[in-house]
């Protein structure tokens, strides 16, 4: 059966004009009626080119401050009507509903009105009801009719009219109705969750998405849905993997807790920071970075607070890595790190990340707002009769915010604003500061005076215990056992200094 639908006429009704010119004339050459509205019809008139206002078929003019325009029997009907259908074909005749076989159309930009921070009247101005309505009803009669609803497809609607010169094909007009759905379903979604203040639902819509190489393992498909290039411009190197992008995500969370400070570089691998240190070079940082783990840093995720220049790229070319991110880069480091064609070079723009997390959980997901709180020296309490020195207390803050972006259980060991080690993801938390000890170790940390952060309580005082006889003299941690006497008894006994901050960072 031959599917194929000659469009004989079209509705055309946006917002957006650019990139409408050429589509018009396309169809004004293929002799196809055009009937449109407002600013629309007189961009078209413009170009002379024959257009019919809806108003003119309808008998109303657009009214209510252009609130009602196409919602009419005589447009709906000639977009609702079944081709096939006898009884239909007959009404259309009889109340004179003219055919619509092409109906173009976009929304008001609800979402851009409600991120430039206008009233809520002018948000509300822009939900729309006639386009959404227009989309709804050409996709839903995909059988019959082709609908445009984004500018985005202009291109590929211009290589269907001149494929089959104005002819649609089934598979064609079944695409088109899936992209409206799309479009319809992500509009309702934001206008939603602008209104949803009370949490009755969760609701989520990305209209972007690339598929990857493929998921965690190769025999598992991947997607990512986002905006990545709202966040980040990709200067070099291959495509990020499924596991480059989580990667990615935990490296730029940890960096986010050092803006503005002193240079400060990151390693991570398998979302956990393997080398972090602040310096008052960004070269240093980065050898001091490297050298809380040497090994793990082969094939991880390098982050820096700073422009990255020359020096430190010598350093950083030495090492295989795979995806090296800045908020920026000199041209003489950029030459040197693209040296190798596959290393992924990222210029972090400044951009708000989201305000929750989500997850699949059973059979739905878990929606948490993020870690927000950074411990500061004014949230501290020190529980312990010796107090932390400035050098102690600066080192405590930064290991804190290791400890935050650390998988659990953690312990992170720091000292003179370096990691030397963390104990990471461990079943307990006398383990996680087993490995950690190990670990610093075993890369040659003097832990003599270095500090030890837990991202919760102590249940018991086996944990400052250890520390204690690894040399380790000051200890942050929540506190809110009801032991923390213990754990506070044994450092007023061994001299070991305690805080706490009142605030647990785990991260499952």
């Amino acid at each position: 059966m031959n599917d194929l639908k000659t469009i004989k006429s079209a509705l055309i009704s946006v917002f957006h004009k650019e990139g409408l010119g050429p589509i018009v004339e396309k169809l004004d050459a293929l002799g196809v009626k055009i009937y449109s509205t407002g600013g629309t019809e007189k961009f078209i008139k413009e170009k002379g080119i024959d257009v019919i206002a809806v108003e003119d078929i309808t008998d109303y003019p657009s009214i209510l401050g252009g609130r009602v325009k196409t919602l009419h029997p005589k447009v709906f009907g000639g977009i609702l009507n079944r081709q096939e259908n006898q009884q239909d074909q007959e009404q259309m005749e009889t109340y004179q509903i003219p055919q619509i076989d092409l109906v173009i159309v976009d929304l008001y930009p609800f979402e851009k009105t409600v991120a430039s921070g206008a009233s809520e009247q002018d948000i509300v101005e822009k939900i729309d009801i006639g386009g959404i309505s227009l989309i709804r009803a050409a996709a839903k009669n995909f059988k019959d009719v082709l609908c445009v609803s984004s500018r985005e497809d202009y291109e590929q609607l211009l290589a269907v009219l001149n494929e089959n010169q104005g002819k649609t094909s089934l598979k064609d007009r079944k695409l088109f109705a899936a992209k409206s759905f799309n479009v319809s379903s992500h509009y309702d979604t934001a206008i939603f969750n602008y209104f949803n203040e009370e949490e009755t639902a969760y609701k989520q819509s990305y209209t972007q998405g690339t598929a990857l190489r493929y998921g965690e393992n190769p025999h598992q498909k991947g997607f990512f849905y986002g905006d990545f290039d709202a966040m980040f411009n990709k200067l070099h190197g291959k495509e990020l993997s499924y596991n480059n992008l989580l990667d990615v995500d935990a490296a730029v969370n940890l960096m986010k807790e050092f803006k503005g400070d002193a240079p400060t570089f990151a390693i991570l691998k398998h979302n956990n920071a393997c080398g972090v240190a602040q310096r008052e070079t960004l070269k240093q940082a980065y050898l001091d970075a490297l050298a809380g783990d040497p090994v793990s840093a082969f094939g991880g995720i390098l982050i820096s607070n700073q422009t990255i220049d020359e020096e430190t790229a010598k350093e950083i070319h030495q090492l295989f890595c795979e995806v090296v991110i800045a908020p920026s880069y000199t041209n003489e480091a950029l030459s040197i790190l693209k040296g190798k064609k596959n290393r992924i070079l990222l210029e972090q723009k400044d951009t708000a990340l989201p305000k929750r997390t989500v997850r699949t959980c059973l059979n739905g997901v878990l929606v948490q707002d993020q870690d927000y709180i950074t411990d500061k020296e004014s949230d501290l309490k020190a529980v312990t009769n010796q107090k932390p020195n400035s050098t102690e207390l600066e080192d405590l803050l930064f290991a804190s915010k290791i400890c935050k972006h650390t998988k659990s259980n953690t312990i992170v060991l720091a000292k003179n604003k370096q990691l030397c080690a963390s104990g990471t993801g461990q079943t307990s938390r006398v383990d996680a500061l087993r490995q950690a000890i190990a670990k610093a170790e075993s890369f040659n940390f003097d832990l003599k005076g270095a500090v030890m952060a837990s991202d919760a309580f102590f249940p018991f005082p086996d944990c400052v215990e250890i520390a204690n006889l690894a040399g380790i003299k000051a200890v942050i941690q929540p506190g809110g056992s009801i032991k923390d006497d213990l754990s506070i008894d044994y450092c007023n006994k061994n001299e070991v200094s305690m805080v706490m901050t009142g605030t647990r960072h785990f991260k499952h």
